[in-house]
């Protein structure tokens, strides 16, 4: 078994999370394969601004998820992936998706609707992880003021 690792962003935009639609409909967050020599927070920036065109920056890590998949190319190949996932708040809303990568639009969508929206399991999970963290940053914000 091959082990690989990648991170990705839950990017903020006010009440909403950005989100990409790949060509097969499905809609999924921003990650991406963690270079050599680089940090899995400079990797998830990196992946997110490829990805979609944003511009954000990193508010905190939230965690990794795990699963195992099997390889394109070969059909006994098993490949067990960790991705790990970092909230992000970005600086604008405008989006260019990579149509090289095979996806056709990256929207923000609201936050009421975003998990529900997300096609896999672990993604629509650490999307509830996100929008918690979110609450206890707004409560915090509040208590202050």
């Amino acid at each position: 078994m091959r082990d690989e690792i990648s991170s990705g962003g839950v990017v903020l935009f006010g009440n909403a999370v950005l989100l990409l639609r790949k060509f097969n409909g499905d809609w999924v967050l921003p990650k991406g394969k963690v270079e050599p020599g680089e940090t899995r927070e400079e990797a998830a920036l990196r992946e997110v601004g490829e990805e979609t065109g944003v511009k954000a920056n990193t508010i905190k890590y939230l965690g990794e998820i795990h699963y195992t998949y099997k390889e394109n190319w070969d059909e006994n190949k098993d490949v067990h992936k960790t991705v790990y996932w970092f909230l992000m708040k970005a600086k604008n809303m405008d989006t260019v998706p990579q149509k090289e990568e095979g996806f056709v639009e990256a929207k923000f969508i609201h936050i009421d609707r975003v998990a529900d929206m997300a096609k896999y399991d672990d993604e629509k999970e650490i999307i509830k992880v996100a929008l918690e963290e979110i609450n206890r940053i707004l409560e915090r914000e509040n208590y202050k003021s």
